[in-house]
């Protein structure tokens, strides 16, 4: 397999994908801001790197990005030295960083200006799926730039789903982040008053992930949540930072999501305890400090 593809952001989610590209036979050449990270990933999966968004795409057939938010998509894709000023006519431009339809609808414009097609393609899983290779990814576009991208997007998904056009594969990310951020408060609440009742964390739960209140976030976080540890996963900062995007969104489309600006607070709750980089599970950690309060 000798296409050439090129992976920019090498942050915890991307350094993984990308080596999973590479492990798979692409020609990867990686751009990050941090340039050492960059050669780092290129000693340990013998790929390319590059200094610029631009020398890392020239040769590039399909790109993929993973940064942080709207700005930083549009810092590593617009000026002289984006990917945009680099990227071949007829090549694919995927983005796989959770941002607002708005700014994937935005790229996509400008992509098509040059002959670039462009997939919003948010990813589930978190730094673990990304690492083992195994992500669920959402995907808004054309159906046959997405055929064409799927096969290589499967050297780190187990699953992805075009949803419809351009913006749609953001918009199932809001989905996504909404259910979670109803489950983790649930959960949160539930090993909460366990604890206050005095019964056993660990029975309770493995008594009732049996039945319907089983999910994964029980399956995969109680354990830790339990013991007060917090260091495992999607931070509280980006969760936020998601869940805004979501909010926004209800505001423009009319939807009512109360328990979200709700979740959505109690993680700003986190963030003033010093828990900005705690992950998401951590809402436990807020109804502990307002019960040692009382």
């Amino acid at each position: 397999m000798s296409m050439n593809v090129a992976f920019i952001g090498l942050g915890v989610m991307g350094f993984p994908m990308a080596g999973h590209l590479q492990k798979a036979g692409y020609q990867v050449t990686v751009f990050n801001r941090t340039t050492a990270k960059a050669e780092a990933w290129a000693k340990e999966h013998g790929g390319d790197f590059a200094n610029t968004p631009k020398l890392a795409v020239e040769q590039a057939e399909v790109v993929f990005m993973c940064v942080g938010n709207d700005d930083d998509l549009r810092s590593v894709v617009y000026g002289e030295e984006g990917v945009l000023a680099g990227m071949k006519s007829g090549a694919i431009l995927v983005d796989h960083t959770t941002t607002s339809a708005k700014v994937a609808k935005e790229v996509a414009e400008k992509a098509a200006e040059q002959s670039v097609a462009f997939l919003d393609a948010p990813v589930s899983g978190g730094q673990a799926g990304a690492e083992n290779g195994v992500l669920t990814v959402m995907v808004g576009g054309e159906q046959s730039v997405f055929d064409k991208v799927q096969p290589i997007m499967a050297a780190f998904s187990r699953f992805s789903q075009l949803l419809g056009p351009v913006g749609a594969g953001q918009t199932c990310k809001m989905v996504n982040q909404i259910c979670i951020a109803g489950v983790v408060q649930g959960l949160a609440e539930g090993l909460h008053f366990a604890k206050q009742a005095g019964l056993d964390g660990e029975k309770v739960i493995e008594t009732i992930s049996k039945g319907a209140a089983g999910s994964w976030q029980m399956e995969n976080r109680y354990k830790t949540m339990l013991a007060g540890e917090y260091e495992f996963g999607f931070a509280v900062d980006w969760m936020r930072k998601d869940l805004g995007i979501a909010l926004d969104e209800a505001r423009n489309n009319g939807a009512s999501i109360p328990l979200t600006a709700m979740v959505d607070q109690y993680y700003a709750d986190v963030q003033a305890l010093g828990g900005g980089r705690f992950d998401t599970s951590s809402l436990l950690a807020r109804l502990d400090a307002i019960h040692d309060k009382k």
